[in-house]
């Protein structure tokens, strides 16, 4: 089994239920395991126009399935879940980025992997921290330490009790 990690997000319907609904999702995957899941997370939406605050999190999955079978997975879920890809940063039901796929390095037409904004991104960096804080000390993030983590104006912690359950 590959441990891959998963960031999760959604702005649009009901977000929480629509997060929820996707680690279920996830949990159910052929040859798949969720193994863990960040607590919950808003976040101020970036890009264009008026949007909702996201709700955002990160999961760990075991799994046989190669990375392309795996980003295949999740855009079916994603499409499950009425994604529209109308606008680039637009409003969105959910949103599934394979972070990290292993140790692996993919680059490729339709998958870059390690995610190359994942170390940009506070509400992709503050939810891996909870499950996975040795992952952030790697050179790709530029050694983080997840100690210095703070809710901040643009990510709060949605519920401090609540590790993420799938629905």
């Amino acid at each position: 089994m590959i441990r891959c990690y998963i960031a999760l997000g959604s702005n649009l319907g009901e977000p929480q239920k629509q997060v929820r609904s996707a680690l279920s999702a996830l949990a159910a995957l052929p040859n798949s395991a969720l193994v863990d899941c960040s607590r919950l997370y808003g976040s101020i939406a970036v890009g264009p126009g008026q949007q909702g605050d996201y709700v955002n999190a990160v999961a760990a999955l075991d799994t046989t399935l190669t990375a392309a079978q795996l980003l295949a997975a999740m855009q079916r879920i994603e499409a499950q879940h009425q994604r529209r890809r109308a606008e680039r940063w637009g409003p969105r039901t959910l949103d599934l980025d394979l972070l990290l796929y292993g140790d692996s390095r993919i680059n490729t037409d339709t998958l870059c992997v390690p995610h190359p904004r994942m170390h940009q991104r506070n509400f992709v960096l503050r939810p891996l921290a909870d499950i996975a804080p040795q992952k952030l000390l790697q050179s790709e993030f530029g050694g983080i330490n997840s100690a210095t983590f703070k809710d901040t104006d643009d990510l709060w912690v949605l519920n401090e009790n609540d590790q993420s359950q799938p629905a």
